[in-house]
C-alpha cells in the first residue's frame, strides 16, 4: 500500500506544480496559449457488522486522476499537448490491494494551418500504465502486465480537422508504431506477448494508418463529457478484424466547487491482447479541481 500512497502523492504534486505555472501566465502568454489542469481524488468505503445477514464484505477503494492540456497557436503554427494519468486500487477484507484503474497517456502534435479548420500535423503519443497488473485465482495471482509492458509509442504524419477548441480529428496515412515489452519472460504468462516476438523487447510497425479523435464538451453548466477514440491499422497485416480500436469516455457531473460524480468507461479491441472486446467501467464520487484559461462553451 505504501507504493500506492506514494503514487497518489506524486500525481497531486505534479498537478500542484502545473497549477502554479498556470497562475504565472503573463498577458503576452495568454494571447497564444490556452492551458488547463484538472484532477481529483475519489474514496469509496463499505463496512458491515459481523451479524449482517444481507451479505457483503468490508472494502475501501481509492482512485486519483490528473489531466492537462496546453494549446499554442500563432499565425499558421500550432502546438497541442495533453496528458492523462489515472490510478485506482480497491482493498477488500482479507485480500491484498488490487488495481481498479491504471492509465498513463501522453500526446503532443505540431500543426501547420491549411485553412481555418484543417492542418498538416506531425504528432506522437505514448500509452502505458503505472503499476503491475495480475490475473487472480482463488489461491494465487499471475503477472500479466506492468510499466512499459506493454507500452505503445505511436507517431503520425497527416492532416487534422479542428473546427474549434473542443474537437479534433487526426487522419494519419503514415503512422509508425513501436510496441514495447521490456520483460522478456512475460510471454510465459501472456503467450501472445502483446504482438512482440518472443525474445525481443520491441515490435516495429512502419507502414500503418492511424486515427485519433478527441472531444471535450461542456454539455451544461455542471456536466461535461470527454471522449477519445483511437484506431490503428497495419497495412502489411491488414484485415478488418485486425484493426485496433480504443475508446475512452468520461462523463463528469459537478455537485459543488470541490465535489463531483464521474462515470468512466474504456473499451479495447486488439487481437495482440485478446480476441474479444475488453471493457471496464467505473462510477465515483470525490473531490476535484480544475484551473486554466480555456474558454467556457455551452
Amino acid at each position: 500500500m505504501k507504493k500506492i500512497y506514494t503514487l497518489f502523492i506524486l500525481i497531486f504534486l505534479a498537478g500542484n506544480a502545473f497549477s502554479q505555472e498556470l497562475e504565472a501566465l503573463t498577458e503576452a502568454d495568454t494571447s497564444y496559449w490556452l492551458k488547463e489542469i484538472g484532477g481529483g481524488l475519489n474514496i469509496n468505503q463499505a463496512s458491515f457488522s459481523d451479524n449482517w445477514k444481507g451479505g457483503g464484505v468490508n472494502s475501501v477503494a481509492f482512485s486519483t486522476y490528473l489531466v492537462g492540456r496546453a494549446n499554442y497557436a500563432k499565425e499558421k503554427w500550432s502546438w497541442d499537448s495533453q496528458f492523462t494519468f489515472i490510478y485506482g486500487v480497491v482493498k477488500n477484507k482479507g485480500e491484498d490491494g488490487r488495481k481498479s484503474n491504471d492509465l498513463l497517456f501522453l500526446d503532443t502534435r505540431v500543426g501547420y494551418k491549411i485553412n481555418a479548420k484543417w492542418n498538416y500535423i506531425l504528432g506522437m503519443n505514448f500509452l502505458s500504465q503505472f503499476a503491475p497488473g495480475y490475473n487472480y485465482s482463488d489461491t494465487d495471482r499471475t503477472l500479466i502486465s506492468k510499466f512499459a509492458n506493454p507500452a505503445y509509442f505511436t507517431t503520425a504524419i497527416g492532416v487534422e480537422y479542428k473546427p474549434n477548441d473542443e474537437f479534433s480529428l487526426r487522419l494519419s496515412p503514415f503512422s509508425p508504431r513501436w510496441t514495447f515489452v521490456t520483460d522478456t519472460e512475460l510471454y510465459l504468462n501472456v503467450p501472445d506477448n502483446y504482438g512482440v516476438e518472443i525474445g525481443e523487447t520491441v515490435r516495429r510497425e512502419w507502414l500503418a494508418f492511424s486515427l485519433l479523435m478527441d472531444w471535450n464538451k461542456k454539455l451544461s453548466e455542471n456536466l461535461s463529457l470527454k471522449m477519445r477514440y483511437q484506431m490503428y491499422a497495419n497495412y502489411e497485416t491488414f484485415a478488418f478484424d485486425a484493426i485496433d480500436h480504443r475508446l475512452d469516455v468520461a462523463l463528469t457531473a459537478k455537485v459543488s466547487n470541490l465535489i463531483n460524480v464521474s462515470l468512466t468507461s474504456l473499451s479495447i479491441y486488439d487481437l495482440d491482447q485478446d480476441s474479444k472486446i475488453q471493457f471496464s467501467q467505473g462510477l465515483a464520487l470525490g473531490i476535484a479541481f480544475k484551473r486554466g484559461n480555456f474558454p467556457e462553451k455551452e
